[in-house]
């Protein structure tokens, strides 16, 4: 069973930044395109954005120009570094792969403060 670990969340104000994380069990960071998800309250979760095993990025409009997401194959760990911070980014995030997410994690809060 793979296990997803997102860390790294905290509240923030307004065009602050924060660093998100995710470690996973075994090689599933490197061997599958990963994503960030989020899920405010009351909301969808959404895709923030996509790195592929190959290292092709893609984000979501909203948070593209403001977020980068990365991976350190040798730690087998996801990074999403979130810059610019808004209050309209304040959910949860996950971390998971795309397109078929596999079982959930906790995640990790962030909040923004205006």
């Amino acid at each position: 069973q793979v296990q997803l670990v997102e860390s790294g969340g905290g509240l923030v104000q307004a065009g602050g930044s924060l660093r998100l994380s995710c470690a996973a069990s075994g090689s599933i960071l490197i061997a599958n395109a990963m994503a960030w998800y989020r899920q405010a309250p009351g909301k969808q979760r959404e895709l923030v954005a996509i790195i592929t095993s190959g290292g092709s990025t893609n984000y979501a409009d909203s948070v593209k120009g403001r977020f980068t997401i990365s991976r350190d194959s040798a730690k087998n760990i996801m990074y999403l570094q979130m810059n610019r911070l808004k209050p309209e980014d304040t959910a949860v995030y996950y971390c998971n792969t795309v397109p078929r997410p596999r079982d959930w994690g906790q995640g990790t809060q962030v909040t923004v403060s205006s």
